[in-house]
């Protein structure tokens, strides 16, 4: 049985299409770039911001730390609760908490952002350690952020498991010798998981516990 729990948030605890997509499109306006279809932006859902403007939009290291700045000015203030839980998580968290489980928040998003969510939706109380990026960028790979966690939190990779959407989730859990479930009501595909040598994968919310 698994005795550490690990969330990924974006795409896996709360739904943050609308947030997020919305803080891109702004970003991105002050580059001169229109976004018709805010669906093309979802591949920014999960992965570190850095990466994604870099990737998908050819923007140099530098370019990207700015436009990370010019995103948050909007995702600090609105984009930040345009955001909602999914269906049946807060019933999960609370039948892990009862299990006497320890439950942690391993995400890419900076974790004064992330507190703030879960202080929101009222979520924090389920969390025994939140772990998230730092806001210079320097922590934002999902092993990084990981292996921050278990320092922080002092567990180590014997009992504990990865839950999270993305293959960076995977990808994380694995440089960190965790195992990984991986759902599908997110933001990744089943292939794009099992590609990533995902562990379990779960259809749905209920399927979580199940496999726990």
């Amino acid at each position: 049985m698994y005795k550490t729990i690990l969330f990924d948030l974006d795409g896996t605890l709360t739904d943050p299409g609308l947030g997020i997509t919305n803080s891109v499109a702004y970003a991105l306006k002050k580059y001169g770039i229109e976004v018709e279809d805010r669906k093309s932006l979802y591949p920014f859902i999960g992965p570190p911001l850095h990466d994604s403007f870099m990737r998908y939009y050819g923007f140099s290291e530098e370019k990207a730390m700015e436009a990370i700045w010019c995103y948050r000015e909007y995702f600090a203030d609105k984009g930040l609760f345009e955001n909602e839980v999914y269906e049946g998580i807060k019933e999960l968290l609370e039948k892990i908490k009862l299990s006497g489980r320890k439950t942690v928040l391993a995400t890419s998003k900076p974790e004064e952002f992330a507190v703030r969510i879960l202080e929101h939706f009222d979520l924090i109380k389920y969390f025994d350690i939140v772990a998230g990026a730092s806001m210079d960028e320097k922590r934002n790979k999902k092993g990084d952020v990981i292996k921050y966690a278990m320092e922080k939190g002092g567990f180590t990779a014997d009992g504990a498991v990865m839950i999270g959407d993305r293959e960076h989730d995977v990808l994380g859990a694995k440089e960190n010798g965790i195992d990984s479930i991986g759902v599908l009501y997110g933001y990744g595909s089943r292939q794009e998981l099992v590609s990533a040598g995902v562990t379990y994968i779960a259809e749905n919310v209920t399927d979580i516990f199940e496999l726990l």
